[in-house]
């Protein structure tokens, strides 16, 4: 089946979907009873740097079904350009509302990637949250590739039939392997959600909901992880601005 096609607002050359958590959902929910096949990518501003320095990584989140705006300088954005609905999609608060969704109308999930006892605390927490959610399988994949254990967990997926299979290998890594597989997998929707794996079992703390709010999220991640994210944040951010300030200046150049 072709691609789904959503209106999107253009940032970097990546192609942000026009799309809130209500919407958002619903459009997943449909692509489940249709049962189309393809993915999810969450994207903060740190994929829009990915992408704008890799036109082979840039070309992998446009062939997603839907790019949802995770960091709130996208939301902005979008908003600054006329989409007034729109509003940040977070990874952690799509898998809670489609696990509640889930829950009364039976839709069966999957998870792909997060440590063992991570998925263990995960699923627990989310069983006991949202009674009866179907959760039909979970694999933690080792840090070294290989190709036999991969296959065996492809067939074990199909075999177990997800409508939703999430996928939390970090980005871009997690964009690149639902790329590579979505047809192989008889599953009509994976979501790569990141650290929502951890964040939901309660092994790293989230930010308050007012950092989410205000944008300073990343802040608060880099303050507790500051030997892991300080490129991503302290580097990652300039080079987002000076990527959004040169595109300007190319547009108006143009005109």
């Amino acid at each position: 089946m072709n691609k789904p096609t959503l209106p999107y607002v253009d940032i970097c050359g990546v192609h942000v979907s026009v799309v809130n958590l209500p919407l958002a959902c619903e459009i997943i929910e449909e692509w489940i009873n249709r049962r189309y096949k393809t993915y999810v990518c969450v994207a903060p501003v740190s994929m829009i740097v990915d992408s704008h320095q890799s036109q082979g990584y840039r070309a992998i989140v446009n062939q997603a079904g839907m790019v949802t705006p995770d960091g709130m300088p996208l939301v902005w954005l979008a908003k600054s350009r006329g989409h007034g609905a729109v509003a940040r999609t977070y990874g952690s608060d799509i898998m809670l509302r489609l696990c509640e969704i889930s829950s009364k109308k039976g839709y069966k999930h999957y998870f792909y990637g997060g440590r063992p006892e991570v998925c263990d605390q995960l699923e627990t927490k989310l069983k006991k949250r949202f009674l009866g959610l179907n959760i039909v399988g979970r694999f933690s994949p080792p840090f070294s590739s290989n190709t036999h254990c991969e296959e065996d967990v492809l067939a074990k997926i199909n075999q177990a039939n997800p409508d939703i299979l999430w996928v939390a290998l970090g980005s871009p890594k997690q964009d690149f392997w639902m790329a590579e597989y979505r047809h192989r997998l008889n599953v009509p929707v994976m979501i790569g959600v990141g650290a929502a794996f951890d964040f939901l079992s309660g092994a790293k703390k989230q930010a308050p909901l007012w950092m989410r709010k205000c944008g300073l999220e990343w802040f608060f991640r880099l303050c507790c992880e500051p030997k892991r994210l300080w490129k991503r944040y302290l580097i990652g951010n300039i080079e987002f601005i000076y990527y959004l300030l040169k595109d300007q200046y190319e547009i108006q150049y143009k005109k």
